[in-house]
């Protein structure tokens, strides 16, 4: 055992894995979601611009759509609408449809006037 390195290669000599004995390497850069990181995309957005950052990322999106085809994203759809009945249930659709149909203003129709629309009340 080597007094240099803290005692490290004792476990390599006793068959266990170095990394158990040693700390995780943390990452360079600030942490996601911090000021640091805040500012630091705001200084790359000023440097490159927006339609920059735009471009590449529809160059990805592009990609995928030539590589995959579109056919990938009605399966992809299909098995998130399935996941989302499974998961959420019924009442989660009826829940929605009705958020959606209270946030539309209504359009009042009578029988009189053969259907046409009226906002009058």
């Amino acid at each position: 055992m080597s007094k240099r390195n803290g005692g490290a290669d004792a476990a390599v000599e006793k068959g266990t894995p170095e990394t158990a004995s040693t700390p995780a390497r943390r990452k360079p850069g600030p942490r996601a979601g911090s000021d640091a990181a805040r500012r630091g995309g705001m200084a790359a957005r000023e440097k490159y611009g927006r339609e920059h950052f735009q471009r590449i990322g529809s160059l990805g999106g592009k990609a995928v759509r030539e590589r995959m085809g579109s056919d990938f994203y009605a399966a992809i759809g299909k098995r998130g609408g399935d996941s989302t009945k499974r998961n959420q249930g019924l009442e989660h659709y009826v829940r929605i449809g009705r958020i959606g149909g209270s946030r539309r203003p209504r359009r009042h129709t009578t029988a009189a006037e053969g259907g046409a629309a009226s906002t009058a009340e």
